[in-house]
């Protein structure tokens, strides 16, 4: 077998690739891998990503070609790709497509590209309902209710759906992106953010299309959806992740687009009015006072004719918006989201429901484009000292939180704050208890979700204008709020190995500063527990993106 020991990847037969971090063509070969794999794990020297079907389906959805992949892990790779890793990438990769949705005078229908594979299909009884009639070797005709769920079963059995049916174009709203902002500013509208806004559009046709947007936090996710809604002017239902969200999406629209205020209607727990542009929250949509109730919010959904539906922070999606989503395969769909990852495994359902991957570009490209803050990530492990007994002796659910909340981690966040004076800092935690004891050592306010909305608001203007250098923010910080001028963070908790939670704590320092300078990402960790392998879990988005995490261990403290 030829083997090339100078090169980075190891291809495995087990849909697994090796790849070396210390090696020259680390980054190159990142750049092919982040295209059409996944990271699995991230240990310091070598990191092992794996070639999936969802992964590979997303990356033929964006247009990538399993010729693409292979020529690369040829290129990298120390040894030739095994011939059954190089023929089942060009047999998942060539399923994108096969099966067509198309919609041909008024009536909907399931086209494949060969007769066999339909026939096949037809005779799987969980599909039965779902196919309708046949209309020929080539085509079923459907019934329109059935497009999501179909979709959906389609994608468990291995043959992604290409949904090109179209969708109805919704009740006419005119508006545009206006030329200057409301504070007087020339609205410029980066090459990116137009790419991926048309990347939506174009991708179901001259109607208009479904997919999702991936960007970091601080990138402008918002303005691509603005930009999604100024292309189609059709009334337009947004669904976001609390209060907070909504109000910035409010002021966004305010200042970015020629909507007047009476046509943006807040559908909140505060506030429920339904106008042309509405915003509302995901908490609201699925509330119900009894868990055998219905969810009556979601009436929504019907009160108005929309041309397009947008999911912000699409990786936050709640269960009972999925199952509301396989209904609406007749609205354009845009998710937008910093990543992907879902801890909860149904990155499938975004695929088939909302749609695939239509855009997304590396972080780090774009901090390299100067759009988002360079950043430096580190992690500290902190001796337990005096708690050790504690965290050995305690059950090991408890032993996560005896760690997470280590007093020792106290006096490292008193000496960061003192390392960067002055700066817009951010302290983020998991555990109540453990954040209002560090709001009390700092003298430093506490944002959590119990604080009002205006008291948040008043809150996060203080922290823009610099007369709150500090805050202590629980999980609310890892939703989409707008604190433009932070650029430290110090995570002491964190939901166990969440990716996604990461991503979202590092993006609140990612916006770019005035004076350019570097954000700093801290994460405090517990020395010698499970907290370690929670940590490695975590970065490992952040560290497909482009990021490394510089480790200072206890003999490095001193």
């Amino acid at each position: 077998m030829l083997y090339r020991p100078e090169r980075p990847l190891t291809v495995q037969g087990d849909h697994t690739v090796l790849l070396e971090v210390n090696h020259p063509d680390y980054e190159r070969a990142r750049d092919l891998l982040v295209r059409f794999a996944e990271l699995e794990k991230s240990p310091e020297f070598v990191h092992t990503y794996r070639l999936s079907p969802l992964s590979l389906w997303n990356a033929a959805a964006a247009g990538h070609a399993a010729a693409e992949l292979l020529q690369g892990l040829e290129e990298f790779g120390k040894f030739e790709v095994p011939a059954q890793v190089r023929g089942n990438v060009e047999d998942l990769m060539s399923r994108y497509g096969r099966l067509r949705l198309l919609s041909e005078g008024g009536e909907l229908y399931l086209e494949a590209d060969d007769p066999l594979l339909l026939t096949g299909l037809r005779r799987k009884e969980r599909l039965k309902e779902l196919l309708g009639e046949p209309v020929g070797e080539h085509r079923n005709r459907l019934v329109p209710g059935y497009r999501g769920r179909l979709k959906q079963e389609l994608l468990k059995l291995g043959h992604p759906v290409d949904d090109r049916a179209g969708y109805r174009a919704g009740e006419a709203f005119r508006m545009q992106l206006a030329p200057v902002t409301r504070a007087g500013r020339p609205l410029k509208v980066r090459d990116y953010q137009q790419a991926a806004a048309a990347a939506f559009h174009q991708s179901g046709g001259p109607a208009g299309g479904s997919g999702v947007v991936v960007l970091p936090c601080g990138a402008g996710k918002t303005l691509v959806g603005l930009s999604a809604l100024a292309k189609l002017r059709t009334a337009t239902l947004i669904l976001v992740t609390g209060e907070a969200a909504a109000q910035q999406w409010r002021r966004e629209i305010l200042d970015k687009t020629t909507a007047d205020p009476a046509d943006i209607g807040l559908y909140t727990g505060e506030e429920k009015e339904v106008r042309p542009i509405t915003i509302a929250t995901y908490q609201i949509l699925v509330h119900r006072r009894h868990r055998e109730d219905e969810f009556r919010h979601l009436e929504l959904f019907s009160r108005r004719d929309w041309g397009l539906i947008i999911y912000d922070e699409v990786h936050l999606l709640p269960a009972p918006i999925f199952r509301l989503t396989a209904e609406l395969q007749a609205y354009r769909r845009l998710g937008l989201t910093a990543t992907l990852v879902r801890e909860d495994g149904r990155a499938d359902e975004v695929f088939s429901l909302i749609g695939p991957k239509r855009y997304d570009l590396a972080w780090k490209r774009l901090e390299e484009q100067g759009w988002i803050a360079p950043a430096v990530c580190t992690e500290i492990r902190v001796p337990l000292d005096g708690h050790a007994e504690r965290y050995f002796l305690a059950e090991p659910r408890e032993q996560a939180q005896v760690a997470a909340t280590n007093p020792a981690k106290i006096p490292w966040v008193k000496a960061l704050l003192a390392r960067h004076p002055g700066e817009p800092t951010l302290v983020i935690g998991q555990y109540l208890d453990q954040l209002e004891r560090i709001a009390r050592e700092l003298a430093a306010p506490l944002l959590t979700g119990k604080v009002p909305n205006k008291r948040r608001e008043e809150l996060y203007q203080q922290f823009r204008e610099g007369s709150i250098p500090c805050l202590v923010v629980s999980k609310v910080a890892n939703f989409a709020i707008d604190l433009p001028d932070a650029t430290v963070a110090v995570q002491v908790s964190g939901t166990f190995g969440s990716r996604q939670e990461e991503a979202q704590r590092l993006g609140r320092i990612l916006r770019p500063k005035s004076d350019g300078r570097t954000a700093h990402f801290y994460t405090l960790v517990s020395h010698g527990t499970v907290e370690q392998d929670f940590a490695l879990k975590r970065q490992l988005f952040l560290t497909e993106q482009g990021y490394r995490y510089r480790l200072v261990l206890p003999e490095d403290q001193s």
